[in-house]
């Protein structure tokens, strides 16, 4: 072999490997495909903005992430599974909410523990939940309020 060849190979090797590392690094890093942890369940009216993936979190740290969404064929509920570490036990009366990171931010799961002494397990579902604000929604009723105030003063 020609010595340009043998370097030429030598940087090729080199590079696979730092881009092997990268991606192994990267994908350690995320999380993603590990469920160290137990499943819960929670149902919602609704579950805009929320995918497989998403962060679960109390008082605002990630703690866990969404596995599973799905529609519950008989009450159209959304049913969003997730995983939670083994060592953090969530008494059985804690509610779960779907919130946004800010005005225009991703949605996650956000946890609120509650205060009875029993826990949740494996499978369990948590009974006390809400979905997102629509922000639409709240925009179109501030706004016809008004206009039934100015149609009310003329």
């Amino acid at each position: 072999m020609e010595k340009g060849r043998t370097f030429e190979m030598t940087v090729g090797i080199f590079v696979l490997a730092v881009a092997t590392f990268f991606f192994y690094y990267v994908y350690a890093k995320s999380g993603y495909g590990s469920n160290d942890g137990y499943i819960l369940t929670a149902k919602f009216d609704r579950a805009d903005g929320l995918s497989e993936g998403s962060d679960v979190r109390v008082s605002g740290i990630k703690i866990g992430k969404i596995v599973d969404m799905k529609v519950d064929p008989q009450s159209f509920l959304a049913v969003v599974k997730f995983c939670v570490p083994h060592d953090l036990k969530l008494p059985t009366d804690s509610s779960a909410a779907v919130s946004s990171d800010g005005l225009f931010g991703g949605k996650h799961l956000a946890l609120v523990p509650g205060g009875e002494d029993e826990f949740l397990r494996e499978g369990d579902e948590i009974e006390n939940t809400s979905g997102p604000v629509n922000i639409e929604s709240l925009i179109g009723k501030f706004v016809f309020s008004q206009q039934n105030k100015e149609g009310k003063e003329g």
